[in-house]
């Protein structure tokens, strides 16, 4: 049993949550001012685990057949057989539940709204097979997470978690562009809709780059809309733009796909990491 947890927590790559979770702990920081029940932290973080799990695992189980078609991902649990459709399904609903009911527990409007992000869940996975948008439905799936955070602490959308929510869209759009690099032929085999697909490795990245622009505009424009915020977030921002810079750095010179998940995987979840430690001590030395 312990080594089928193992397994599945591999196929959703658990550890990934780094790109939506420190967004959402950012966003209910900022809406309490400060940390707000030990209950809603819980049901925050519970409702976090759940849809990304969930969203993860139906995406695998949509994408098996293409999964086991491309060479790069043929080895994933899916396709390979380390687990079954059956095992994957009950995860997914297991996770869906699991999300419903945090909702639940936060408030009504939480509740209300889970049907949205549910919604957001299943589309993304089709998204590749009908337009082009998929990097920025993808991005606005994991917006929810600060929107959605937002929501559980006061009830209503702020300011703040729309520009938070909207550096995440770009953001997630831009590097998942980028990662998509690696399938440009794959994809177009398969009739699959990307941005590299569509316009080439070059201007891909240009457009990536295009986005991440966009994205840190977002970020800072956030700083001012968060009137109490103080120079420690300033410095987390100024921090984050570096790091952009760094991945689109790698993602020009990348000669193989381990360059690519580089940029991909560790760039991103340390950017999400700083920007949670720049918010956390601005609350503890300045607001």
């Amino acid at each position: 049993m312990w080594q089928k947890i193992i397994t599945i927590l591999e196929m959703i790559k658990f550890s990934h949550t780094l790109f939506a979770l420190p967004f959402a702990l950012m966003a209910m920081l900022a809406a309490a001012q400060g940390l707000p029940s030990g209950a809603t932290i819980f049901w925050i973080v519970v409702a976090m685990v759940g849809a990304r799990s969930a969203g993860m695992a139906l995406n695998r189980i949509i994408d098996a057949d293409i999964d086991k078609a491309n060479p790069r991902t043929a080895s994933r649990h899916l396709p390979s057989g380390k687990l079954s459709h059956r095992e994957a399904w009950f995860f997914t609903l297991a996770s869906l539940l699991i999300f419903i009911v945090a909702a639940y527990m936060l408030n009504d409007l939480a509740f209300k709204l889970s049907p949205v992000a549910v919604a957001f869940l299943v589309l993304y996975p089709y998204m590749k097979r009908l337009h082009n948008t998929a990097h920025i439905i993808l991005g606005l799936t994991l917006a929810m997470a600060p929107i959605g955070a937002t929501i559980a602490v006061r009830g209503e959308v702020t300011l703040f978690s729309i520009l938070l929510g909207c550096f995440v869209t770009l953001w997630v759009a831009g590097f998942d562009i980028i990662y998509a690099t690696q399938d440009i032929q794959f994809d177009r085999s398969q009739g699959l809709k990307s941005i590299p697909a569509r316009y080439g490795h070059e201007k891909s990245l240009a457009i990536a780059s295009s986005l991440h622009m966009l994205a840190y505009i977002a970020l800072f424009l956030s700083y001012i809309a968060l009137s109490f915020a103080g120079v420690l977030y300033l410095i987390g921002i100024l921090v984050v733009g570096g790091m952009l810079i760094y991945e689109h750095h790698l993602a020009g010179a990348a000669e193989n796909p381990d360059d690519i998940d580089t940029a991909f995987f560790t760039v991103n979840s340390y950017i999400a990491v700083v920007m949670l430690v720049a918010i956390c001590l601005d609350w503890a030395f300045v607001w």
